[in-house]
């Protein structure tokens, strides 16, 4: 599928292999949330207590008191939610809390450190801790700094509670705490851009070119996993160009190119930063891939387990300058409904993504696309699947063109096309 989900077409959010029974892989968002009743989609049938209420008594330096944690159900590859529960007690009064005191990274012996102690030590400093409360509940989730004069750029699932009479605030790496509005979100690629109340001192963070990435390159993720700021984890990219999709249901389902880290990534970590070995920006963690296994009464899903998602950073930053200029973003429009195709109706394996309508004068017709064409490349990228699709297309700036590799009935042939523009 390309910009839009097609309601009845099959759409498949990617293909993964045969499960044992009672299991099955789930993408999922890693904002933290609180309080989320037992009706909550895909929550995981544990008892909640309620959160406790955020202390305000000013715009810096106050402790917000987060309860228990749970885990934001995302839409899934191949099947149903479940929500996972964890609690951490703060050791005073027994109460859950997910908020920790805030810590620098820094390097203590230079002669011994790390080439992830080195990158954390530069971007640890643009990276925030962000609080969202609302009538609902309350959550929390990471941001980077893009800024001096506070502007940050955290998921749109980080603070989508925040947008509906909630209240947003952001602790920066040295403790201080500052309200927050939110500027403007982008829900297709899961963005936001915050601005702080009477920021005028912080780091902004140095992005790197994320085109340039390769599979086994370092990948340091940096943010606030439970509540924990400034936590730092180590690994590889795993893979670059990943099609996943991630949301509560199909028809609000983000798709996103994504990286692929296994660099420990756990909710709260959503919106925090992804920096290579130079401690630059690379990414925006966003999703992890969890494993659910069926229990009476419900589901239950393990936390990071090697699989995590972050938007390239070249995209993240287009759309966040985008929002800040205007309040919103564009990307690009290919202007098809599709599914995915396969040889056989009952397999898993798909072959391509098949187009199911075409916008008129959109960038598709103008390019003669057609009902039943099958797009089996975007460029050089192959295309199994219609998230496959949408992926590598939003990959892609408004007005670029592309070659795409089409099968009609038994030939193949190649077509240019021009992308369009939506937002």
């Amino acid at each position: 599928m390309s910009e839009h989900q097609h309601p009845g077409t099959g759409q498949q959010y990617g293909w993964q292999p045969p499960q044992p029974a009672g299991q099955q892989d789930t993408i999922q968002h890693t904002a933290q949330q609180t309080a989320q009743p037992p009706t909550y989609p895909g929550y995981g049938g544990f008892p909640t207590p309620p959160a406790a209420q955020p202390e305000r008594t000013s715009a810096r330096g106050s402790r917000l008191r987060i309860g228990l944690v749970g885990l934001v159900a995302g839409a899934l590859i191949g099947g149903g939610a479940g929500a996972g529960v964890a609690t951490f007690l703060d050791g005073s009064d027994g109460t859950s809390s997910s908020s920790a005191p805030a810590q620098s990274v820094t390097i203590k012996d230079p002669e011994r450190a790390t080439t992830a102690t080195a990158a954390a030590a530069k971007a640890a400093p643009s990276v925030v801790t962000v609080y969202v409360s609302s009538g609902s509940g309350a959550g929390s989730g990471s941001g980077v700094v893009l800024t001096a004069d506070g502007y940050v750029l955290t998921n749109n699932h980080v603070v989508a509670e925040g947008g509906n009479g909630g209240s947003v605030q952001v602790r920066t790496s040295d403790g201080a705490l500052y309200d927050a509005e939110i500027v403007g979100t982008d829900p297709a690629f899961d963005l936001a851009v915050l601005r702080l109340d009477g920021a005028d001192d912080l780091t902004p963070a140095t992005f790197a070119d994320s085109d340039e990435l390769q599979i086994g390159d370092v990948a340091v993720a940096i943010g606030a996993p439970l509540g924990l700021s400034n936590t730092v984890t180590d690994g590889i990219i795993s893979a670059t160009n990943r099609a996943v999709a991630t949301g509560s249901t199909q028809d609000d389902a983000t798709v996103l190119d994504a990286i692929q880290t296994d660099a420990a990534i756990n909710p709260g970590n959503s919106g925090g930063a992804l920096v290579d070995a130079a401690g630059e920006v690379i990414g925006i963690n966003t999703a992890i891939a969890t494993v659910a296994s069926g229990m009476p009464g419900g589901q239950s899903q393990s936390g990071n387990i090697g699989v995590g998602f972050a938007i390239p950073g070249n995209t993240a930053q287009r759309v966040a300058q985008e929002i800040i200029e205007t309040g919103t973003a564009t990307r690009a429009f290919l202007g098809v409904s599709a599914r995915t195709a396969a040889d056989d109706e009952n397999s898993e394996v798909g072959t391509g993504a098949q187009i199911e309508t075409v916008e008129p004068d959109s960038a598709a017709e103008r390019a003669g696309l057609q009902r039943g064409d099958v797009v089996t490349a975007v460029g050089d990228r192959p295309v199994t699947t219609s998230t496959e699709l949408t992926a590598a297309v939003r990959s892609l700036a408004p007005g670029e063109s592309v070659e795409l590799t089409v099968r009609r009935g038994s030939g193949s042939s190649t077509v240019e096309v021009t992308l369009g523009e939506t937002s």
